[in-house]
């Protein structure tokens, strides 16, 4: 009779072997961008591509796995932004700036975001939702005081600051990113409420 406590988990060799797969595809895209090949990948960690594709079947789970390696330093940031004695706009500005930076963090990185925005059920489609609302919640006090454009949504929010990390990507300098930041919080801060 097999013994179910070992089945109900995963060997100790299959989560070391996920943790290579995963520490050794941050280093490839951190270097290659999303063009890593997978081949690449599973050689840098060790292990054939079967194995690759057994613990990701696709490249999209696996940069959900390296995004999420970074998410408790997102949270961390989130909760500093929120932590702060910030008014609704500057600690809206603070988090599209955070966000932004983990977008270009990664070369090629907007490109999935923004096709998993929409989707459900994927480990990509769930981080894009955590993120889009977390946006929510900077972007509903600016709101709620008549800073921001009443219609204007998290999930608009999430896309704009793709939109400037894909761009800050191609011109791969920090002022053109500050300068279309800056532009966005044009698009959409709304005008003050009469004194």
């Amino acid at each position: 009779m097999p013994d179910r406590s070992r089945t109900a988990s995963p060997r100790r060799d299959a989560l070391r072997n996920r943790e290579l797969l995963v520490n050794a595809a941050r280093q490839a895209f951190a270097s290659d961008g999303l063009d890593a090949s997978m081949d690449a990948i599973a050689k840098a960690a060790g292990v054939g591509v079967g194995t690759l594709y057994r613990h990701f079947p696709t490249k999209e789970d696996l940069v959900a796995a390296v995004i999420n390696l970074d998410k408790p330093q997102l949270e961390a940031q989130r909760d500093r932004i929120r932590r702060a004695d910030l008014d609704p706009v500057a600690a809206l500005e603070q988090w599209l700036d955070v966000l932004v930076r983990k977008m270009t963090a990664y070369d090629g990185l907007p490109g999935p975001l923004r096709a998993a925005v929409d989707a459900t059920g994927t480990p990509l489609g769930s981080t894009c939702h955590t993120i889009v609302d977390a946006t929510e919640t900077f972007l509903a006090p600016a709101r709620d005081a008549g800073l921001a454009k009443p219609q204007l949504t998290g999930r608009a929010l999430f896309l704009a600051a793709l939109g400037i990390a894909w761009a800050s990507s191609a011109a791969d300098d920090t002022e053109t990113r500050e300068q279309l930041t800056a532009t966005l919080r044009s698009g959409w801060a709304a005008e003050p409420p009469p004194a």
